[in-house]
């Protein structure tokens, strides 16, 4: 038995922001309804809350928000007449199912990729069978994360001589593994099926998939021939492609059953077969002290969705409850002598019986609430669970427990054991608020009534019974004493898992510290070097968005998150602009012209930009003079970006000075060298496609003469190794540039009015939905509004460089991340345009290559929905203060 009630040393978990609803001049209740939440893998929140009219019609609503931008609800008339039981996420964080009470079932999908803006096109129906557990088929699709790797990681411990001297794994492959896992259902080619299944009230489970037709395919059929009330279920899968559902009817004297579900299609329908698994009787059942003392089963939950042998199992009463985690395991059976000499039983031919075997069970608790799971697929192996009583935590191996007096409790999964305990007594008070003491109101505690992990397992939101929304913070080492050095390597390990999966990783940065930003972009520098040359490859803008994310958190790395913002924007325009270059003959060679301008540009060091077009075959860029018309915006931020770097040098010696990274990046000024190569051979097609600068003299070629500046910049730092200083001759001729050129002003960052770089420890912040707050900032928060457009001035599309004005009349979209605002409709039809728009409609710069398991699978990944519409929509707007969850309203008593 574990006694919850005994925090382990070095336990940590604290609040870091609470949002609720405005209150009305008098207080409202509603009568109690169940209360569902959901948390994706691109920290998207969904909640549900009822809302009753004047005409006490009842509105069933989900709440979706932005972990970043909490008070920035956008709320979803469902449509559902009965009370929302279930909310899950898809794996890509992009599409959301809700189930109510009279058995329907929505499927929810963005429109435009827009983050605020929900649409329902497909669903199925259980007729008035309510659903007790919902979830998406499974694609196949899991990536381990090694305990044992992970904790040699955070302790330092040395590796064997010989395989660098660097501690722990330095491959990714080494660190999170790809897990043979089948999908549920397949395609023609092996293709995951999409789809959902659910179980009802009345013991049937029902399927629906999704055709790439759009059609959808839907079957029921019932768990087994004697069909009895489900009051609780759960499901999970298995690595064969199979479904286990878990069913309970509510009371602890009854067996928990389990069921192995198969589905399949079959002459274009779905086909269900059930399968009956051994079941199990808690075991407080079981011990005549308590078998009448925790008569209802009230939480059934599987510790992971793809982890279908151990689940957890939590009875209550009225006033206390008692949780345990079983086992599945496979045992052999003894052999009779008799028949052990007519057939001897030899190795792996010894019959096994699979049996549900107890790991652990907690002493007699306070009533519990709401239970939360940990999403990350951790992978244990039989060391581990030997150990599974040590005190060390490690992320992903903790769920969370919250009680009715509104506590709340971090587990180990395993043994039960408690981390860290957090008391919601100690409630934070609004930014103006004066910190004077306040009696404690009487009645009962508000407690929890949903809860949820993030995917890192560093967050948690919670759901109070008051409609109140809580995001508390969970340390990365529990069970440690908090040193920089352990958080700092558990920060990077997780930050590796989001980098390989595509996953958010702003529940990360809550952790990070200042004084930890400049170390962990290092490190994460480091370990990106040690990956092959195609796994960089495909994580070179990635790796550039953590970094400029990390750096938002420190006023001493401020001025690298413009030139790392800068950096993914150069390499979009030059893929982009490369990609529009065709080969003269259709029997090209091996290399594509954007290849061979690249060789032939870093081979030719010629400071003339002409006799380096002489070794380019020219009829390859040729475009239509439309489409150069329509890029001019791009190749004009490409040569006022040059000229602002080279009038920059003589001020070199600044870090604070933005650009100062480019100075010394030979990679990039060698991309910004090409660029300027293939915009002197557009101009010489379409002379208005060139970029205009202000010049003192007429007859000044402002191309060749930055042109040949940027190549002598560029010899410097080249070649690997450290960069040469530039000499003096250069030094002065950059010194001569303000005099001969206007030097433009660049619009560096966007406005971002972000929460994450502004929350501060121990001090938790009071936020209200709907109403956008007035945040304290920090040194790092006021630098980075230096470097950003102030909110009077005329606006930009930071994505088209078109100058939008003070108050634009086109309809706009911003970035949940950066704050880059960009026209919802194109302004132009030209095919490049269209094509350079096209990397911007599911994400922005900030979550650039972004995508589940991207460089993990040989399929295309889903992106980020980055962006929300700006301006009055056409959504409803939810009251100042939704129903309550314990106390009924005033209006509603009789």
């Amino acid at each position: 038995m574990c006694d919850l009630r005994r925090p382990a040393a070095g336990g940590m978990m604290d609040l870091a922001y609470v949002c609720e609803w405005e209150k009305w001049s008098k207080s409202s209740h509603c009568p109690s309804v169940p209360l569902a939440c959901a948390w994706s893998c691109r920290n998207l929140i969904a909640f549900t809350m009822d809302l009753r009219s004047d005409d006490q019609d009842l509105t069933r609503m989900i709440h979706i928000l932005d972990t970043e931008h909490p008070w920035d609800l956008h709320s979803i008339p469902s449509e559902h007449h009965e009370a929302i039981t279930c909310l899950e996420w898809d794996q890509s964080g992009s599409r959301l199912l809700s189930a109510d009470a009279d058995g329907q079932i929505k499927c929810w999908s963005m429109a435009d990729h827009l983050a605020n803006s929900w649409e329902s096109s497909v669903g199925s129906l259980v007729e008035g069978d309510p659903i007790v557990a919902l979830s998406w088929l499974h694609n196949g699709v899991k990536l381990a994360l090694h305990v044992e790797k992970m904790r040699r990681r955070v302790r330092g411990d040395h590796i064997p001589h010989g395989s660098g001297g660097q501690s722990g794994a330095s491959s990714f492959g080494e660190k999170f593994s790809r897990v043979k896992f089948s999908p549920s259902l397949t395609l023609f080619g092996g293709k995951p099926m999409e789809g959902w299944i659910a179980v009802t009230v009345s013991g049937l489970v029902t399927v629906s998939l999704l055709k790439p037709s759009g059609q959808v395919l839907t079957s029921t059929e019932s768990l087994c021939r004697l069909r009895g009330r489900v009051a609780l279920a759960d499901i999970a899968f298995t690595g064969g492609g199979n479904i286990v559902v878990a069913t309970a009817d509510g009371s602890s004297t009854s067996p928990v059953q389990f069921y192995k579900v198969c589905v399949s299609v079959v002459s274009e329908k779905c086909r269900i077969d059930t399968e009956i698994l051994p079941s199990l009787f808690m075991r407080c059942t079981t011990d005549l002290n308590r078998k009448d003392k925790f008569p209802a089963i009230t939480h059934l939950k599987f510790l992971a969705r793809d982890m279908s042998e151990q689940v957890l199992l939590c009875a209550s009463s009225q006033t206390s409850s008692i949780v345990e985690c079983w086992s599945l395991r496979k045992e052999g059976l003894p052999v009779n002598n008799i028949f052990q000499q007519i057939s001897p039983v030899v190795g792996d031919k010894q019959p096994t019986i699979l049996k549900w075997r107890i790991l652990s069970a907690t002493n007699d608790l306070d009533r519990v609430s709401a239970v939360a799971l940990p999403k990350l697929p951790i992978s244990l192996t039989n060391t581990d669970l030997k150990v599974a009583s040590d005190t060390q935590f490690y992320p992903g191996l903790g769920l969370a427990l919250a009680f009715h007096d509104g506590s709340v409790h971090i587990v180990h999964r395993l043994s039960l054991q408690t981390m860290a305990v957090f008391y919601s007594s100690a409630a934070p008070r609004p930014v103006d608020e004066p910190a004077v003491k306040r009696l404690r109101s009487a009645g009962p505690a508000v407690h929890f009534k949903a809860m949820q992990l993030s995917w890192t397992s560093l967050a948690l939101v919670g759901i109070d019974s008051q409609g109140k929304l809580s995001m508390l913070r969970l340390s990365p080492s529990m069970g440690h004493p908090l040193e920089v050095g352990l958080a700092l390597r558990h920060l990077l390990f997780l930050l590796e898992y989001c980098m390989v999966t595509g996953y958010d990783w702003w529940d990360i940065l809550l952790h990070v510290q200042p004084s930890m930003v400049q170390s962990l972009v290092e490190k994460l520098h480091e370990e990106y070097t040690r990956q092959t040359a195609a796994l960089q490859q495909v994580l070179s803008t990635r790796i550039l968005a953590m970094k400029a994310s990390l750096c938002k958190l420190s006023p001493c790395t401020v001025t690298r998150v413009c030139d790392y913002h800068t950096k993914l924007f150069l390499i979009a325009i030059s893929s982009t602009l490369k990609s529009l270059l065709r080969p003269h003959f259709l029997n090209t060679p091996d290399k594509s012209p954007g290849d061979r301008l690249t060789e032939i540009c870093a081979k030719i060091t010629d400071v003339d930009i002409d006799k380096v077009m002489i070794n380019l075959k020219t009829e390859e860029f040729v475009l239509d003079m439309n489409t150069l018309q329509a890029l001019q915006q791009l190749l004009q931020w490409v040569g006022d970006f040059v000229l602002y770097l080279l009038a920059s040098l003589p001020n070199q010696g600044s870090l604070l000075r933005p650009g100062h990274s480019f100075l010394r990046d030979g990679t990039s000024l060698g991309m910004l060298r090409e660029l300027m190569v293939v915009i002197r051979i557009w101009g010489l097609l379409k002379p208005s496609c060139l970029p205009v600068y202000t010049a003192t003299s007429d007859t000044q070629d402002s191309m060749s003469l930055l042109f040949r500046l940027l190549t002598k910049l560029w010899i410097c730092c080249r070649d690997e190794g450290p960069a040469s200083e530039p000499d003096e001759a250069l030094v002065d001729e950059c010194c001569l540039l303000p005099s001969q050129l206007l030097i433009p002003s660049l619009d560096w960052l966007p406005a971002s009015d972000g929460l994450v770089s502004r929350l501060q420890p121990k001090q938790p912040l009071r936020l209200q939905f709907g109403r956008a707050p007035t945040l304290p900032g920090s040194a790092a928060t006021l630098q980075l509004d230096g470097l950003a457009r102030a909110p009077g001035q005329p606006k930009i599309d930071h994505l088209r460089r078109l100058h939008l004005g003070a108050c634009p009349t086109e309809e706009c979209k911003a970035c949940t991340r950066c704050g880059c605002v960009t026209m919802l409709k194109s302004p132009n039809r030209t095919t490049a345009v269209k094509q350079w728009e096209q990397r911007w409609i599911k994400n922005c710069l900030a979550v650039e290559g972004r995508g589940p398991d991207a460089c993990m699978t040989n399929r295309a990944a889903e992106e980020v929905p980055a962006f929300v519409q700006l301006g009055p929509q056409s959504t409803h707007r939810p009251p100042r203060t939704p129903r309550s969850l314990d106390r009924p309203h005033p209006e509603d008593r009789p």
